[in-house]
């Protein structure tokens, strides 16, 4: 298969997977003190993880519009009660459609495919109620780990696992220790996160994984610098790393993967 017809097959697969999002992060919205919502905000049953946010009762009993509970106003109109479908596919499209076209036809294509989802999920549901969960980020991780300890044995891979492991100890490691030092400023659920970010970066080599881990830090920081700047926040304002950290992810990836892929040229070796 040529660069074209994976980055066609990548953007078909992100907009597809995206579009089932909603649902899940719907009932993953939550705060951390909270158990993941069972019903729409009108009362009815929410059922399965995957599909539109949207209430088949209320659309037939012609319920107005509300929003969830928690959520600003607006982000619920009538039957649909929670995020949009079309954001979360093209947001997953784009995802996907990247990660196509650096790494191009290589087994490790088909991890990131699988991970980039839950990737768009998790940052959708921090950047809501700043909560990362752990029915996501430890899978995740684990995942992640699983996923490129098969593509490690496929011929063509760009990889190494090894590294893929170790990294995934130095950034989860590096953050437990951000953690401790400021967990005011940032979650544990972060630190969970950080163990599945450094295992995808780790496999293209420590300079993939420390571009990645300073392009989050560096996101992050520049996010909350700008919240200071607008007079929304302050020193001690709490910002959601985890959106940064899968942003600085994924442009590590893309960096490590243009590497080995269709076009090296793009960044030097």
């Amino acid at each position: 298969m040529s660069v074209l017809p994976a980055v066609v097959a990548a953007a078909l697969w992100g907009a597809a997977t995206g579009a089932l999002l909603p649902r899940a992060a719907y009932r993953f919205s939550v705060p951390p003190d909270e158990s993941w919502r069972t019903e729409c905000p009108a009362g009815h049953p929410v059922r399965g993880w995957l599909g539109p946010a949207r209430c088949g009762p209320c659309a037939a009993a012609g319920a107005p519009p509300q929003a969830p509970p928690g959520a600003p106003p607006g982000s619920g109109t009538g039957p649909s009660y929670g995020p949009g479908a079309p954001a979360f596919a093209t947001a997953t499209l784009v995802v996907c459609a990247a990660l196509a076209a650096a790494t191009g036809p290589r087994p490790e294509l088909a991890v990131w495919l699988l991970l980039a989802p839950a990737g768009v999920l998790l940052a959708a549901v921090d950047l809501r109620v700043r909560r990362l969960p752990d029915l996501l980020t430890l899978p995740l991780a684990g995942a992640a780990l699983a996923l490129l300890g098969l593509a490690a044995r496929v011929p063509g891979h760009a990889g190494g696992w090894t590294t893929a492991l170790l990294g995934s100890l130095a950034l989860g490691g590096g953050y437990f220790v951000l953690f401790l030092l400021n967990p005011e400023g940032m979650g544990f659920g972060d630190v969970k996160l950080a163990l599945g970010a450094g295992a995808v970066l780790g496999w293209y080599g420590w300079a993939t994984l420390a571009l990645g881990a300073v392009a989050g830090l560096l996101l992050g920081a520049l996010y909350g610098w700008a919240l200071v700047a607008v007079r929304r926040g302050g020193r001690g304002t709490a910002v959601p790393y985890g959106p940064f950290l899968i942003a600085g992810a994924l442009l590590g990836v893309l960096a490590g993967a243009c590497r080995h892929g269709p076009f090296p040229f793009l960044v030097p070796a």
